[in-house]
């Protein structure tokens, strides 16, 4: 069980064990609560930053647990002054989840303790489970103009016409790379195609292997953490849809990603991964990077702040659209669940009233204009995003969305195929080889079993969407809203 410290009108970040070491953001964040244009909080919830005259009864006090760890300082500042300013006798107390957060969030229910607030990482399952509190009645027209269309759909943050969450940030996906490496190994240019990658990711072994440089590497330890930062992305960049379902065929179809994972066992093999990649986690990966020991991996929009504050990097670094398949761009990277959700209300909440209060303040110009300004994320609502400068970040001009940034359809959700999952099938296969082709026979099997089961059980509705086009998928969405 958690234990709780509180403090009057100070927000109190709790470490879970088992503990996950973070080196702490150092950045300054006063100030970034408003925007350089000098406005207040506006939008969902009007809170003046003059408010400190708080009544003098028992405070109600809301549990927030957060997975994010890249944004803590920043958030942590966010809600000291909320517990300070708000005049609804709110104080709020953040806890930073380690890696067992689903299953602390299940023990948290099951003795119902949860907590108030949630940063939701499976909103399917979790909405399955009743973990969740719809917030339709807290979401005015007002709000839903502010936001969006794209901010409200179907499989990401609305469940059966269900508003769970509300967006934050939309991450963006990029090959990062060292740019002093590359030149030493005399690439002239990010690689545009999987041939390249390999090729590159060779070089720059041949030339720094004496000094402990290698040319590519991902995070094996976690396969989804891996395979969603990098096949996913140069799948979807290449007109193929990152989990393996066929939009236009309404199935499961694994064979497009061979390409790219038959490349990621062909780096594996060639010894240019950087070894012990099996075991390997984000930061100790992030770390090496910083030191200038690796030369390409695949990553999100956090990258920049962590360069800056939690790693701060010794060599000169890049990023760059992802290679795809064959050097043509026929898709755009999705964007579309970071973009659309962030924070959510317990349904076992003893105080959904004061829940939303301080989830209107989170979702306010103010504290969303000051996140994208600290180099935190990119703004996935376009109306905030245009009010706020850019990040003053080495490298976050890289990862600004453009024209092969998008929102996907969601694909069917919350179910499971029997045996291993699809990303702990392909990370087996690049560690240790095998039969490709057998293996992707195996999981379409699987897949389109399961899929076929939720189907019959009513519990996905999903069909086939013949016309759909991977690089417009999100004119299908509004066609169909």
């Amino acid at each position: 069980m958690l234990r709780y410290k509180h403090r009057e009108g100070v927000c109190m970040i709790t470490w879970r064990l088992p503990l996950v070491v973070l080196t702490c953001l150092s950045m300054a964040v006063t100030g970034c609560m408003q925007s350089s244009s000098g406005q207040g909080t506006v939008g969902i919830f009007s809170h003046s930053a003059a408010s400190k005259m708080a009544g003098t009864g028992a405070k109600t006090k809301l549990k927030f647990w957060s997975t994010g760890r890249h944004d803590a300082n920043y958030i942590k500042e966010v809600i000291h002054r909320y517990n300070q300013e708000n005049p609804d006798n709110i104080e709020v107390e953040m806890t930073v989840m380690a890696d067992d957060f689903a299953q602390s969030l299940d023990l948290s229910f099951a003795s119902e303790q949860s907590p108030d607030i949630f940063t939701p990482i499976d909103l399917a399952e979790m909405t399955r489970k009743g973990y969740v509190e719809p917030l339709n009645e807290y979401i005015t027209p007002v709000i839903r103009s502010r936001f969006g269309k794209q901010a409200f759909i179907e499989g990401y943050n609305v469940f059966d016409q269900w508003i769970y969450s509300l967006p934050n940030s939309g991450s963006t996906l990029r090959l990062i790379y060292n740019v002093e490496l590359f030149a030493r190994a005399g690439i002239t240019s990010p690689p545009k195609s999987l041939d390249e990658l390999v090729e590159a990711a060779w070089r720059i072994t041949e030339i720094g292997k004496a000094e402990g440089v290698y040319g590519f590497a991902l995070p094996y330890k976690i396969p989804a953490s891996a395979l969603g930062r990098s096949a996913v992305p140069i799948a979807e960049i290449s007109g193929i849809s990152g989990d393996g379902y066929d939009f236009s065929t309404g199935s499961y179809d694994f064979s497009g990603l061979k390409p790219i994972i038959g490349a990621f066992r062909a780096m594996m093999e060639n010894g240019s991964t950087l070894p012990g990649a099996e075991s390997l986690d984000i930061d100790p990966l992030r770390a090496q990077f910083a030191e200038g020991k690796i030369g390409m991996y695949l990553s999100y929009s956090s990258e920049p702040s962590i360069y800056k504050f939690q790693f701060p990097a010794k060599i000169k670094w890049g990023a760059a659209l992802p290679p795809s398949i064959d050097g043509t761009y026929k898709g755009v990277i999705n964007q579309g669940v970071g973009a659309t959700r962030w924070l959510s209300i317990s349904s076992q909440s003893q105080h959904k009233e004061e829940a939303w209060k301080f989830l209107s303040y989170m979702y306010s110009d103010e504290v969303l204009i000051g996140y994208q300004e600290a180099g935190l994320g990119i703004l996935s609502v376009e109306s905030i995003a245009k009010k706020a400068n850019k990040p003053d970040i080495e490298g976050i001009a890289g990862f600004i969305p453009g024209d092969y940034d998008g929102i996907w359809p969601a694909s069917p959700q919350g179910f499971k195929p029997k045996g291993r999952e699809w990303e702990d099938e392909f990370v087996k296969y690049i560690m240790n080889g095998g039969d490709l082709d057998r293996l992707v026979e195996d999981l379409n099997a699987r897949y389109n079993a399961a899929l076929d089961q939720e189907r019959a059980a009513g519990r996905v509705n999903m069909q086939a969407i013949p016309e759909f086009d991977p690089r417009h998928p999100q004119d299908r969405l509004m066609a169909s809203d």
